[in-house]
């Protein structure tokens, strides 16, 4: 019998994960920049094998980065995926170079086509429609091509409001996958309302178009971060769900989570297996790691890294 008043220390419970949301972030997807990219020193320690890594080609970035970003991800068992932003593509010669750079150096054969955030364009291309018909994607026997979709509209392409012209867009791209032998899909700007999101992707069903929706979520922030990205972007409706958070000076200077968005969009994902959206596909606006740890505590098996045994660099 001992006379001290000692237990023994019990092990930590194991950590449980939502079955839905573990479910519905299975083969997530995320986005880098060469920039943010090299200050992650092993991304094995952070994304699950054959993770789709966007690289975003931001207006300025040498082409050399770009594909040197894509080297490093290929070779570390990663799906990369880059974007070519129509307007900062001069001609067809360069588009085609970019092409076969990113296939010969990185074996990439899968594409984001997409505008970009140029106002003018720097040559004769100046919409992800134009890159499509080119032709030259499937040419190369891309195996994948996503293009843009938008959840609460865009000025650029409605300037007037409404979204007439995305629409539009949306219907032109509904009919060119049926004449590409590569898959298609819609990758979303970020929103942070679950039912508006919901709303958004039942219209696009009712309305006939039936591609696959990656929908863009933003990981986690700081909150003025947040809404500093959700005005540059255009981002609309759901900035009110940010506006009222900072409000709240309980959550002010609480990092902002995708946690509840992301729940109830499981939970009607698993009310309905048909709901056409997908894939999730992160924004990491905090840090890429930031946003791996996330998910890796969200996620259960769908966010285990590559090399579980490594700590995250």
């Amino acid at each position: 019998m001992s006379l001290l008043p000692f237990k023994k220390k019990q092990a930590p419970a194991p950590a449980t994960t939502n079955p839905q949301l573990e479910a519905f972030l299975q083969d997530y997807s995320i986005e880098v920049m060469p920039r943010t990219a090299e200050k992650i020193e092993d991304f094995t320690s952070l994304l699950p094998s054959g993770t789709r890594v966007y690289i975003a080609h931001i207006e300025g970035t040498p082409i050399e980065d770009m594909v040197s970003t894509a080297k490093r991800l290929a070779a570390d068992g990663y799906a990369v995926m880059p974007h070519f932003p129509a307007r900062i593509i001069k001609d067809e010669a360069t588009l085609t170079d970019w092409i076969a750079r990113y296939q010969g150096e990185a074996g990439v054969d899968q594409a984001l086509l997409l505008a970009g955030g140029v106002a003018q364009p720097h040559g004769e291309y100046e919409s992800s429609m134009q890159l499509l018909e080119s032709g030259a994607f499937d040419r190369a026997g891309f195996k994948r091509l996503h293009v843009a979709g938008h959840p609460e509209g865009n000025k650029d392409i409605d300037p007037k409001g409404g979204d007439a012209n995305v629409q539009d867009a949306l219907r032109w791209k509904q009919k060119f996958s049926d004449t590409t032998d590569a898959e298609m899909a819609l990758a979303t700007q970020f929103a942070f309302e679950a039912g508006p999101i919901i709303a958004w992707a039942d219209s696009l069903k009712d309305a006939g178009i039936t591609l696959p929706i990656h929908i863009g979520i933003a990981g986690p922030a700081k909150l003025q971060t947040l809404i500093k990205f959700a005005i540059a972007c255009g981002v609309g409706p759901s900035l009110k769900v940010l506006q009222k958070r900072a409000m709240d000076v309980t959550k002010l200077l609480l990092p902002y989570e995708p946690t509840d968005v992301l729940t109830e969009l499981a939970a009607y994902k698993a009310a309905n297996p048909d709901f056409n959206i997908t894939n999730v596909h992160f924004f990491p606006l905090g840090g890429i790691k930031t946003n791996a740890k996330w998910a890796i505590a969200n996620g259960g098996a769908a966010a285990t890294p590559a090399n579980p045994t490594k700590e995250p660099a």
